[in-house]
């Protein structure tokens, strides 16, 4: 694979099907003029999220050449300097540019807003305990709020809840997964040093615990079954609950989690799982 494609970590972009969240949950996945700009806007937060991960890559260079997997990244390697680092991802930009300059100006504000906390968290937020958590919750929150003022719909708060409540998770756990994958090598995330397995664990718990509540609660809200004129949306949580268990799985006995996408696509009782859930969503939805 070219650097150039590499560091764009296109696998990654599998987190930015939040923004289309409240496309699918308006009704209005069928409808070509909402799609069309939900598209768009995911293109846009998929290139300013490959901005952020050459940015991070640019400031992380020298702990990723201590990392087993981490070195071989472009920038850690020496297959891009840091100098044509900085010059792609500033072209990269105007692209964004060129994509969301006709978006509204709500969508642009929580894009910028996405970019900006993001550039502080690869520069000094991701040392700090917790705070580093709490940032990789904002950017999927931005995403689902993003996706919803792309598009001027309403998102239900019980929604925006679960998301963050996942997004919690999945940080914890990535964490967890950097622990255990770490052992007595040289530590290449300095935030580390400030959790253990029983504060992580205990994190973990509560995340997932107010991922299934909420997403329950959202699923049986008088709003949600006026929206939807069906209270049938609540035989989703199954696969909620089977998918927050199955990635507890993996990380505690098989030792992964530091990479999200790769379970979501490498794990196939996780993506017949959400294959399922998605379908039965659109049933009950559209159906």
């Amino acid at each position: 694979m070219s650097p150039y494609i590499k560091i764009l970590r296109p696998k990654q972009w599998i987190k930015n099907f939040f923004v289309l969240v409240p496309l699918v949950f308006s009704q209005h996945l069928f409808d070509y003029t909402f799609t069309w700009i939900a598209v768009q806007s995911f293109i846009a937060f998929s290139i300013v999220s490959s901005i952020v991960y050459i940015v991070n890559d640019i400031f992380d260079v020298e702990s990723d050449r201590n990392h087993p997997t981490k070195k071989m990244r472009p920038v850690a390697s020496g297959a891009i300097s840091k100098q044509n680092a900085w010059i792609y991802a500033g072209l990269l930009l105007a692209v964004v540019y060129l994509i969301s300059y006709r978006m509204n100006t709500g969508f642009n504000l929580l894009l910028l807003s996405y970019l900006v906390i993001n550039f502080l968290y690869s520069i000094r937020l991701k040392h700090v305990v917790l705070i580093d958590l709490f940032i990789i919750a904002a950017g999927f929150m931005l995403r689902v709020i993003a996706g919803g003022v792309s598009i001027d719909v309403e998102i239900s708060s019980w929604l925006i809840l679960t998301t963050m409540f996942i997004s919690l998770f999945i940080a914890v756990m990535k964490r967890r997964s950097e622990l255990e994958n770490q052992g007595d090598k040289v530590n290449t995330r300095k935030v580390l040093e400030s959790y253990s397995y029983s504060y992580i664990d205990q994190i973990s718990s509560v995340a997932a615990t107010a991922v299934i509540v909420c997403y329950a609660l959202y699923t049986m809200s008088d709003r949600t079954v006026m929206v939807f004129n069906t209270d049938k949306l609540i035989y989703t949580t199954p696969f909620v609950v089977f998918g927050i268990f199955r990635f507890m799985f993996l990380v505690h006995l098989n030792q992964k989690g530091e990479n999200t996408s790769e379970i979501i696509t490498g794990d196939a009782p996780t993506l017949i799982n959400l294959l399922l859930y998605i379908t039965t969503v659109l049933l009950i939805i559209y159906f």
